[in-house]
């Protein structure tokens, strides 16, 4: 049996997609689940993907409950019981430093926080990987709203409009993008031990190269639009994962809308 937590999730849903005797962990059953399992000696992995993952959220003691108190507390189960995990971070714990650590809100915050902890606490574990997940994108991210990556948003925007939005100096952010089948297959087949790995392909590319190539698919136009206010100070210039798959043959952007 496998513990697949975030099932209802778009990373969640494309892992399920790929397995067989999942139990499945949402936000809304999450902690009854810790007081009310009984089979930890059935349980062959632990895929932890649920949290908040909102880069705006703001309620401190909401990101606390799920995204560090209830990981800390499930890890502990994996490992009285000796049992393999496999955990989602995040790349946002770089901010626009690569390769340091400058969190730049709440939520990656939380996320670096677990993965100092496990750090610490790594040979306590049979086994544990965390993975680093950049720009994922792919099938399925419709109810992601505003957290939808923009390869969706702007296929969305175009669909349904003629045309997307671009921010202004767009052609300055670049992004490193993931497709979530890639990301789903590493994560499941990797052969790698215990540690924190960046998850992305390490080439990065500009907002406004991937808004080209889904106007270029659509044929549709692209809208420039003021960079917003809120999102200053708050928002990543640039992501590239260090090269940690180099065996690796990741589908592109380009590749992914043929």
């Amino acid at each position: 049996m496998i513990i697949l937590t975030g099932a209802k999730g778009f990373i969640g849903r494309n892992f399920k997609n790929k397995l067989d005797n999942v139990f499945e962990v949402d936000q809304d059953n999450c902690w009854s689940f810790l007081e009310e399992f009984k089979k930890w000696e059935d349980v062959s992995l632990i895929l932890h993907q649920g949290a908040i993952s909102s880069t705006t959220e703001k309620d401190v003691k909401k990101l606390y409950k799920y995204n560090i108190n209830y990981t800390l507390h499930l890890f502990e189960f994996a490992i009285k019981h000796q049992i393999p995990v496999k955990y989602a971070s995040s790349a946002s714990v770089y901010g626009n430093m690569q390769g340091e650590y400058n969190p730049l809100n709440q939520y990656a915050i939380s996320k670096l926080q677990i993965d100092y902890w496990v750090k610490d606490n790594i040979d306590k574990f049979s086994l544990i990987q965390g993975f680093r997940y950049f720009n994922v994108y792919g099938d399925g991210e419709e109810d992601k709203g505003d957290q939808a990556s923009p390869v969706s948003k702007f296929t969305k925007q175009i669909k349904e409009t003629g045309s997307l939005n671009l921010f202004d100096g767009s052609d300055e952010f670049l992004r490193d993008f993931i497709c979530v089948d890639d990301l789903v297959n590493i994560v499941l087949n990797n052969k790698k031990t215990s540690g924190i790995y960046d998850l992305g392909t390490s080439q990065p590319v500009s907002f406004q190269s991937v808004a080209k190539s889904v106007a270029n698919k659509y044929n549709g136009n692209i809208n420039m639009v003021p960079f917003p206010e809120h999102l200053i100070g708050k928002y990543q210039n640039y992501t590239c994962a260090k090269k940690e798959w180099d065996d690796y043959n990741f589908i592109t952007v380009e590749e992914y809308l043929k």
